[in-house]
């Protein structure tokens, strides 16, 4: 297990607090129950802290045809509709809903060339609201297969999750299983998936980024 870098900021102001509010009770010597609540609360803060950024190492096995898991999650939309950013036209969508104790970062589903891609601001709606996909602050990739599938994922902001990252650009070439971004604080990734598409997983299904088969094409 190792720490994300995205959490390096955050886990500083973490320790920076802890330690302010812990010597501001020491100076002023707070009754030993109130130094014992702080105890608590600080150690509570610093554990939520680092299992939030927590980044497990993964021995990821690349199979072709398949589409693994961009998330840790579970899956909260199977259902064909209608892709109106890239493909217009109907898809299969599968979402991962990220709450704050996944992993939260954000794999390729598949190898190939990054073909479009393309950061929306937006809105701060729960990751479950129906419109987040298209209202939220978010993110739209599209990776190419060397077989000419294309599959599109979307990082979605939800109410608490107010950053999000990315590692890729158009023309990249990126590996199945590899990350590609991370988001703060809990939200959900959208994919989109040609009809026809084997799909593996079943609603409600807790699912592993790089490790869960979310469908084969």
């Amino acid at each position: 297990m190792k720490f994300h870098k995205e959490g390096y900021t955050s886990l500083a102001i973490t320790i920076l607090f802890i330690f302010i509010i812990n010597a501001i009770a020491d100076y002023y010597d707070a009754a030993a129950s109130i130094k014992w609540i702080l105890y608590i609360f600080s150690a509570f803060l610093f554990i939520t802290i680092v299992q939030f950024f927590r980044s497990p190492r993964k021995n990821i096995a690349l199979e072709d045809g398949v589409i693994l898991c961009p998330a840790d999650g579970k899956v909260v939309v199977i259902e064909e509709t209608e892709e109106t950013e890239y493909f217009k036209d109907r898809r299969i969508q599968v979402s991962i809903f990220m709450s704050p104790v996944n992993v939260h970062v954000n794999r390729n589903p598949i190898s190939g060339i990054v073909s479009y891609f393309k950061y929306h601001p937006g809105k701060f709606l729960v990751a479950w609201h129906p419109k987040s996909s298209t209202d939220n602050e978010r993110t739209t990739v599209v990776v190419k297969h060397q077989n000419n599938t294309e599959i599109l994922f979307r990082q979605i902001a939800g109410a608490l999750a107010r950053r999000i990252v990315w590692y890729i650009k158009e023309e990249d070439v990126v590996t199945q299983g590899s990350e590609f971004g991370f988001i703060k604080f809990g939200s959900r990734v959208d994919l989109f998936l040609p009809l026809g598409t084997e799909i593996n997983v079943n609603i409600n299904d807790k699912v592993v980024g790089g490790k869960t088969i979310i469908g084969k094409f």
